[in-house]
Formats: structure tokens, C-alpha cells, sequence
């Protein structure tokens, strides 16, 4: 019988393999992807003190209104550079990229790329 294989159960695992490699500290917290359908998220994780510094999304009033008449791709650029603000104006200029077991194409390196034209470096 043939299973079909299940994408997200595949990207967790994924996900778990890199994290065991990759964690956030104060000098260097970890940028997180969540991806779902509709929606993009990130957050700037300290996982010492397991806090989030900062965060955005396409959720958001604020952010809603200004990605109104865009693409999924454009609007996670848009949340990447949303992200780099806040996190720069929390004295944060360095990152660790998790892309959270997703690949890095489309809409992740979108949100990475908007990320560093905000001025976070990876």
C-alpha cells in the first residue's frame, strides 16, 4: 500500500535536525519562520532566557494595511524589513536565520532577503 507522504510531519522533522545545531543567545538571537497558507511570521528569539524580543507578521493591523494590494512574496519582504526595524531599535544588528524546516525559496527568502535590506546581518 502506498502512504502518502506527509509535507509538514517531513518539514518538523526537518525543523528539529537544524535546531539541534542552531539556538539563539543574547548577542546573537535567532530569527524564526512560521509559514501557513495565508500568512507569514517572524520572530527574534533569545532561547537563554527563552523570550521573544521582537516580533511581526502579516496578521497585524498595521502590517495589513500596508500590504493590502500585495503578493504573499512581496508581503513577507515586507515583514522581513518590519522585523529588522524593530529589532534594530532594540539594539539587535545580528541574527542566526531559522527557517524553521521550510526550504529556502519563495516566500522564506523572501522575508530573509527584506530582512537584511532592513539592516539585520545573518
Amino acid at each position: 500500500m502506498i502512504k502518502k507522504i506527509d509535507k509538514n510531519e517531513e518539514r518538523l522533522r526537518r525543523h528539529t535536525r537544524v535546531r539541534k545545531k542552531i539556538s539563539g543567545t543574547a548577542e546573537m538571537p535567532r530569527l524564526s519562520v512560521y509559514r501557513s497558507l495565508n500568512h507569514i511570521y517572524a520572530q527574534v528569539i533569545d532561547d537563554v532566557k527563552g523570550v521573544t524580543l521582537c516580533a511581526a507578521s502579516t496578521m497585524e493591523k498595521s502590517v495589513q494595511a500596508e500590504i493590502k494590494d500585495m503578493t504573499k512574496t512581496d508581503a513577507a519582504k515586507a515583514v522581513g524589513k518590519i522585523v529588522a526595524e524593530r529589532a534594530l531599535s532594540k539594539g539587535i544588528s545580528a541574527v542566526v536565520f531559522d527557517r524553521g524546516g521550510y526550504l529556502y525559496t519563495g516566500r522564506v527568502q523572501a522575508l530573509a532577503d527584506g530582512a537584511r535590506d532592513g539592516g539585520l546581518k545573518f
